[in-house]
């Protein structure tokens, strides 16, 4: 089972990698990679049918805090929960989903861009929000607007983050980490390339930590 891991140890590096996860074996070798590199972080989402069993995997390692991404509904959230995902990660502000993760002791960072849906998730105790798709909705620019009115409110913004623009996102007080799948493709976990994945991960954090 899960146990509680604050939003703070989550973030602690600037960067949570969205891992997609096509098999057991390509799960592995992020694990690896994401351990070597310095990034012992996984956001692994639903997107596929091996998350379940890679989250648990992953999980059972001991040296990485895992949670599941694109999560949907209440019962992706039990199914995380009991596979040991310490963190849930969704698109959008679902009540449901946030009230359930918090009932079970799950950090939650739920998917928001409006002034409305920020004000749904402060209004149940969230200060760390995720918002997505950040390239979509205005990115800085976007964010910097709504965090004046919102003060507080933190954000860790996902979707089309990459190493040019990371910086920008970091220089913002209200973002303490953003969220990102550049450092982790699929192609070379599922080619088993760990080396250049460690490559890849040390080389984002040590851009993170010069922003």
């Amino acid at each position: 089972m899960s146990s509680t891991v604050s939003i703070q140890e989550i973030t602690a590096r600037k960067i949570v990698p969205v891992v997609v996860v096509n098999s057991v074996e390509s799960a592995k070798a992020l694990g690896h990679a994401l351990v070597d590199g310095g990034l012992p972080v996984a956001e692994v989402t639903f997107r596929t049918q091996a998350a379940p069993e890679a989250i648990e995997l992953l999980a059972n390692r001991g040296d990485l805090i895992v949670g599941a991404g694109t999560v949907l509904n209440v019962e992706q959230v039990k199914q995380a929960y009991e596979r040991g995902a310490t963190f849930i990660v969704s698109p959008g502000f679902d009540r449901a989903v946030v009230e359930k993760s918090l009932e079970l002791g799950l950090s939650v960072l739920p998917g928001t861009v409006t002034p409305s849906e920020i004000m749904a998730a402060k209004s149940l105790g969230l200060n760390h929000l995720k918002f997505f798709p950040a390239n979509v909705y205005g990115g800085v620019k976007a964010i910097k607007a709504l965090s004046a009115p919102f003060g507080g409110m933190n954000f860790i913004p996902t979707g089309g983050v990459n190493v040019d623009n990371l910086c920008d996102y970091l220089s913002l007080s209200c973002i303490p980490a953003v969220g990102g799948s550049w450092m982790v493709p699929a192609k070379l976990a599922d080619a088993g390339k760990t080396d250049q994945l460690t490559e890849l991960i040390a080389e984002a954090v040590k851009a993170a930590s010069n922003c």
